[in-house]
C-alpha cells in the first residue's frame, strides 16, 4: 500500500509547528511527504478556527478535494487541529467525505486512525475534552501534545524553527476559542523545552521562536515548589551552543514584568522585539472583550518597555467592530495606535464565533461595511506610522539572518545569478537586498537605502580591502 501524505496549514505558528511534529510522526511509520493534493494517498488539513473567514476557506477547499476523493475512493480526507476540535461531527456533516476529524491534543494519533480507516474501519475522530467534560487533570491530559517530534524539511527555512513553551490558554476572553480548542494553560517542564532546543541547534536551527497563547505568562512549578518562569527559562537557553537568536510571542500585557524586559535587555541573543496584542484602545470594548486589563495598564507596560528596552520593536493586534465598538471607541483605539507606534499590527474584523462567551451573551451589532471602513482606516494609520519610522532607517547598517529568495527574487532567479534576497532583523524587520542563494542561513550587514511601511530595502555592505602599501 502506497504511503504518499499530503499536508495543507493554515493559521498561527502553533499550526506550523503541529504540522512539522505530524509529519515527523508519519514519516517514522513509513509515509514519504508530496507536494500536492492529487499525488496523495491521504491528504490532511491543518486548520484554524480564529476567525471565520479561515474556517470558510478550508470548507471550501473541502469542496474541491472532493472531487479528488470521487476519482479515487481510497484517498483520505483528514480535517486536524483547531477547527476539528471545535467542530468535531459537525466536520462530517459538512463535507461527508471526510474520514478523519483530530484535534490539536490528539495529533499524535494520526497513523493509528489513518491505519484503521484505510483498513475500512469507516470514519474515526479523536478529540480532547471539553473544559467540562472531566476532572481537571483530565482535560488537561487530553490537550497535551507529543513534542519534541521535529522535522526540518517541514520549516519554512532549516535554520529558524518554532519551539512549543506552553499549551492552551486561561484568559477566556469573549471572542476567542482558543481555551476551548487548545485546553488549559500549561507550561512544559524547562527540562523538556531545553533539550528540545538542543535538538534544534544539532539540526542547524540558528534562530529559534518560542511559542505560547500568552508566551510570557510561562511558568513550571516544580517538584520541590521553585518556580521557571519566562525569564528564567530564557536564561538557561541563551546558553545553548549553535542557537544564536531567541524571539517569542505572543505576549500578555499585564505580564510584561520588569524582571522579564530586564532580562530581555541583558541577553544578547533574546531579540527586543515585542508582539503585544492590545485588542483595542477603549477601555468600555475591553471590558466586553475580557481582556483584564484596562488602557492605562496597557500604557504603563509601553512605559516599562520604553524605560527598559527603548530601542525594542512592538507589534500588536487589534478587533475592528467588537460587539456595542462606537465610533467613540473606535477613535481611541486608533488614538492608541498613534500613541504606541507599532513597527506593525494586525488588524482583523470582528467575526462571531460559536462556542464563545461573545456569540452567547453580546450582539454583534457593527454593521459589516462599518467594520470593514474602520479596518481599513486603521491599517492606513499604522501603515503610516510603519513607514515613517521605517524612513528613519535609511541610511544606517542592519544585521539580518538571511531566510532566502524573496518571491521577486524566486521569479528571476536563474541558477546562482544575483535574485533578490529577504531576511530580518533582530527586531524582526523584514529587508530586501540583492544577493544569492549561497546567503540563506548567514548573518549579514545590510546597508538601507530605502524603506515602505512594510520592507527595508538594501545592499550588502561590503569591507573596503586597503593594499598594504597604502598603509605605509
Amino acid at each position: 500500500m502506497s504511503n504518499r501524505v499530503y499536508i495543507k496549514t493554515v493559521g498561527c505558528q502553533m499550526n506550523v509547528l503541529d504540522s512539522e511534529m505530524v509529519i515527523a510522526d508519519l514519516k517514522r511509520h513509513g509515509y514519504t511527504v508530496v507536494d500536492s493534493a492529487d499525488q496523495a494517498d491521504c491528504v490532511l488539513y491543518n486548520t484554524c478556527s480564529i476567525r471565520e473567514q479561515a474556517e470558510e476557506k478550508t470548507y471550501s477547499a473541502l469542496g474541491i478535494i472532493r472531487q479528488e476523493k470521487e476519482k479515487d475512493p481510497s484517498k483520505v480526507i483528514g480535517v486536524m487541529g483547531c477547527m476539528a476540535q471545535k467542530d468535531q461531527e459537525l466536520v462530517f456533516k459538512r463535507a461527508p467525505y471526510v474520514d478523519l476529524v483530530v484535534g490539536p491534543g490528539q495529533l499524535h494519533t494520526i497513523p493509528t486512525l489513518l491505519d484503521k480507516v484505510r483498513g475500512g474501519e469507516g470514519r474515526q475522530m479523536a478529540v480532547s475534552l471539553g473544559r467540562k467534560s472531566g476532572s481537571q487533570l483530565e482535560i488537561a491530559r487530553s490537550h497535551e501534545t507529543f513534542d519534541p517530534l521535529r522535522d526540518p524539511t517541514m520549516r519554512p527555512t532549516p535554520f529558524q524553527a518554532y519551539l512549543r513553551i506552553q499549551i492552551g490558554c486561561d484568559k477566556f476572553c469573549t471572542y476567542c476559542v482558543v481555551p476551548n480548542t487548545r485546553g488549559p494553560e500549561q507550561g512544559r517542564a524547562p527540562e523538556q523545552i531545553y533539550a528540545e532546543a538542543k535538538i534544534l541547534a544539532e539540526q542547524g536551527a540558528k534562530e529559534i521562536t518560542l511559542l505560547g497563547q500568552t508566551v510570557n505568562s510561562y511558568r513550571f512549578k516544580h517538584e520541590d515548589g521553585t518556580v521557571t518562569d519566562m525569564a528564567s527559562l530564557l536564561e538557561q537557553l541563551h546558553d545553548i551552543d549553535g542557537i544564536q537568536r531567541i524571539k517569542f510571542v505572543t505576549n500578555y500585557p499585564k505580564d510584561m514584568t520588569e524582571r522579564l524586559l530586564e532580562t530581555i535587555r541583558d541577553l544578547p541573543k533574546v531579540s527586543p522585539y515585542l508582539h503585544v496584542p492590545a485588542q483595542s484602545g477603549s477601555d468600555e470594548v475591553l471590558k466586553r472583550m475580557k481582556r483584564g486589563y484596562t488602557v492605562a495598564d496597557y500604557m504603563a507596560m509601553m512605559e516599562r518597555i520604553e524605560r527598559i528596552l527603548p530601542e525594542a520593536a512592538i507589534s500588536s493586534d487589534f478587533i475592528v467592530g467588537f460587539c456595542g465598538e462606537t465610533e467613540e471607541d473606535f477613535q481611541k483605539t486608533v488614538e492608541l495606535v498613534k500613541r504606541c507606534r507599532y513597527k506593525n499590527s494586525f488588524i482583523f474584523q470582528y467575526s462571531v464565533r460559536p462556542g464563545t462567551k461573545a456569540s452567547e451573551r453580546l450582539e454583534d451589532d457593527v454593521p459589516r461595511v462599518v467594520k470593514s471602513r474602520r479596518n481599513v482606516e486603521l491599517l492606513a494609520v499604522q501603515d503610516a506610522i510603519a513607514k515613517e519610522d521605517n524612513l528613519k532607517l535609511v541610511g544606517t547598517t542592519v544585521e539580518v539572518l538571511v531566510e532566502g529568495p524573496s518571491k521577486k527574487g524566486v521569479k528571476n532567479d536563474e541558477g546562482d545569478h544575483i535574485i533578490q534576497m529577504i531576511g530580518r532583523t533582530h527586531c524582526d524587520r523584514i529587508v530586501v537586498f540583492d544577493g544569492n542563494r549561497r546567503q540563506a542561513g548567514q548573518f549579514m550587514s545590510i546597508h538601507i537605502d530605502d524603506a515602505s511601511s512594510h520592507t527595508l530595502v538594501g545592499r550588502v555592505k561590503t569591507v573596503e580591502v586597503v593594499s598594504i602599501g597604502s598603509l605605509v
